[in-house]
């Protein structure tokens, strides 16, 4: 399935990747035009798989697992100062989404919206550590009535369009889709001190089949 936020690129890249592919046919020699047509085919089927969209089905609905929100690598697990809206310690997890993971994210834990807001920013490269204060961002904090977690969308230096489908009271069903980052992107997690991570760094995972925490009671 292709996602909502590929259809206009994914149109318009069809009709300029497929006329400079017929155009190179005519006016360039038969080695550089077939060249040209491959790498159009080439270029194309990228932007067809960054658009993705699998259907997943989290394994089980559990007010105590957060799952993982989008496909990636986990590149921090640290207790950090969340200046935005706890405003004390958390615990933070960070997933660095490349161009080929599948960029839709998805609900780690249901609740209800209690916060949710939309900061313009830098690009800067989404592991920089200044990337979460300085950065496009957006963030959303989720609550069950037990616990609250935030989740921050962050944009890359390649990320230039942050989607986020929610708003504030709105009721969040775990696993359901809530956002989309448009090309290299990093999400972060910050969740309650006591947490139990179930991730390492550097561990591979995946939107809504792998559990990223368990929370205590």
């Amino acid at each position: 399935m292709i996602h909502k936020e590929g259809r206009f690129i994914l149109s318009v890249s069809l009709i300029v990747l497929g006329g400079i592919a017929v155009l190179s046919h005519f006016f360039w020699p038969g080695t550089l035009a077939l060249l040209t047509q491959i790498a159009c085919l080439v270029i194309y089927l990228l932007f067809l798989q960054f658009f993705r969209n699998p259907t997943r089905s989290i394994p089980e609905q559990d007010d105590s697992l957060v799952y993982v929100p989008a496909d990636g690598r986990v590149v921090v697990i640290e207790e950090a100062e969340e200046t935005e809206y706890f405003k004390e310690k958390r615990l933070q997890i960070s997933i660095f989404m490349s161009p080929l993971n599948v960029h839709v994210n998805r609900t780690p834990f249901g609740g209800e919206v209690k916060y949710y807001k939309y900061h313009p920013g830098k690009y800067l490269v989404a592991w920089h550590p200044k990337s979460s204060t300085e950065n496009e961002r957006s963030t959303v904090v989720v609550d069950n009535g037990n616990a609250e977690i935030l989740l921050r969308q962050i944009a890359g230096a390649a990320a230039r369009r942050i989607r986020t489908y929610v708003e504030k009271g709105q009721r969040l069903v775990q696993g359901e889709e809530f956002g989309f980052i448009t090309f290299g992107s990093r999400v972060d997690v910050f969740l309650p001190l006591d947490a139990e991570v179930r991730v390492k760094i550097g561990d591979t995972v995946r939107g809504n089949k792998d559990v990223l925490a368990q929370l205590k009671g």
